[in-house]
């Protein structure tokens, strides 16, 4: 019984560490170090969709796990985090990445070179808070399924704490 909301820690804890990475190391290192946004934008949107179908499948994955016997209040909770994790990132990745990548394919350059008041230009940033408002979500997500896992984890393993004898 225990092993189902294991695989769903490991599952949302591995991707969980893969977010954070790239949102917090990675993504900020590239912008950084890389002569243009660019470049930059290209190395890293070669790296969002791993990070984005891996929390789709993670999020599938976990929810199945987790809807036998989902009548449990943790159970059924976690089912919905799961599901909120991994719809986010397909939103992110089959919605929302194809909008910025299309917008990019109309600008032909860099979206830095646009007038600020341009709507390409209005309509980009727009996109990208979008997908980082949604990074974000299946970020929370992720870490309330890793919370919920542990919690049922434990619940679940027999107690090996020494009995107290009177």
């Amino acid at each position: 019984m225990a092993m189902r909301p294991l695989v769903g820690m490991i599952l949302a804890s591995l991707w969980l560490g893969a977010a954070l990475l790239l949102a917090g190391s990675v993504a900020p290192t590239v912008f950084a170090t890389l002569p243009s946004h660019v470049m930059a934008g290209a190395v890293v949107g070669h790296v969002l969709p791993v990070v984005f179908l891996s929390g789709l499948f993670g999020g599938v994955i976990v929810a199945a796990t987790a809807l036998q016997g989902a009548q449990a209040t943790g159970r059924r909770a976690r089912v919905g985090f799961a599901v909120v994790w991994g719809l986010a990132c397909g939103v992110a990745q089959f919605v929302v990445t194809p909008r910025i990548h299309q917008l990019q394919m109309a600008i032909g350059g860099s979206v830095d070179a646009l007038a600020r008041d341009d709507v390409r230009r209005v309509v980009f940033s727009r996109l990208h808070g979008t997908i980082l408002g949604v990074f974000g979500i299946a970020i929370i997500a992720a870490a309330v399924v890793v919370i919920l896992s542990l919690h049922d984890t434990r619940a679940h393993t027999p107690n090996s704490s020494p009995s107290r004898t009177p």
